[in-house]
């Protein structure tokens, strides 16, 4: 997720800082600009569990910003890259973004983001590679009852004793490691975390949804089908009022109709992309939405 700008101009040198969580407060601004989704708890979080990366203009506001969040030794995320309008043009967002990139290759990982119709060109000659399309849909509330789960399959709210089984779940579908996102999620807001567990009490799907600024953002969502993946989307959207936003993986055709009856919309989408290749994270059939740009 970036809001990348042209190439930078010849000899500029920025000036690079880190951007700690207690900065949280000063950089939020940059996403609010943007009109990204983004609250203050997202900001603290992710400052928190990754490293960020800006620039300070003259009057000491953040003018920039970039974000590595790892998942995993094996996989960083690049995210948060923001530049304010009276700054683009020259070059501050891809030199954040090349910035990002020697941060993860130091670290011996491969990168990966989620990138805009804009964003795409500048990733392609850097060497990313497309993965796969996500819509991101827009909708106020679920129309009608929830559609329940398949037969021998129940779904109940996320206990904290369930979070290090969500983890071990989540990996090899997702191929992310991300425990601290996955309990950061299920306990800000327990609402909208709900496991899908069979007849055994194994878990075959789960959900997890955050409030943002304009709306709630809805996922992770991971399951073993489609029909759990949606018993648990329906569940968390009706545990409190929206708007909603989710970001699904375009190949998922059962989730479209889904949403259109519930009248979402969908005006932008994104490619999933990475720098290197990372173990199954090209294959999005058991992720029915994703965390969001910003945290994978």
């Amino acid at each position: 997720m970036a809001s990348t700008d042209a190439a930078a101009a010849p000899g500029e040198s920025l000036d690079v800082r880190p951007i700690d969580a207690d900065e949280s407060e000063r950089v939020w601004p940059l996403s609010v600009e943007a009109g990204w989704n983004q609250n203050l708890a997202d900001w603290r979080f992710m400052l928190g569990a990754g490293r960020g990366f800006g620039c300070i203009g003259p009057d000491g506001g953040w003018q920039a910003s970039s974000l590595v969040l790892p998942l995993g030794r094996q996989l960083a995320w690049i995210s948060m890259v923001l530049v304010t309008k009276d700054r683009r043009r020259g070059g501050v967002g891809t030199g954040l973004l090349k910035r990002c990139i020697d941060e993860v290759r130091a670290a011996g990982a491969v990168a990966g983001l989620d990138a805009t119709e804009q964003g795409r060109p500048i990733y392609l000659p850097l060497g990313f590679r497309d993965l796969y399309p996500i819509a991101r849909w827009h909708f106020d509330a679920v129309t009608g009852a929830a559609m329940p789960p398949p037969a021998g399959v129940a779904l109940r709210p996320v206990a904290v004793a369930d979070l290090p089984r969500l983890a071990l779940y989540d990996r090899p579908l997702s191929g992310m490691e991300r425990p601290s996102i996955l309990a950061h999620l299920a306990l800000r807001q327990p609402g909208r975390a709900w496991v899908a567990e069979d007849a055994a009490g194994k878990i075959v799907g789960y959900a997890l949804g955050r409030e943002g600024r304009v709306a709630t953002s809805l996922g992770p969502v991971v399951a073993d089908s489609e029909a759990i993946a949606l018993a648990l989307i329906g569940r968390a959207a009706t545990a409190a009022p929206g708007p909603f936003i989710i970001d699904v993986p375009s190949a998922h055709a059962a989730v479209r109709p889904w949403l259109e009856a519930q009248g979402a919309v969908t005006p932008r989408g994104y490619m999933r992309m990475t720098l290197g290749t990372a173990d199954r994270l090209d294959d999005p059939s058991h992720v029915f939405a994703l965390a969001g740009p910003e945290l994978g």
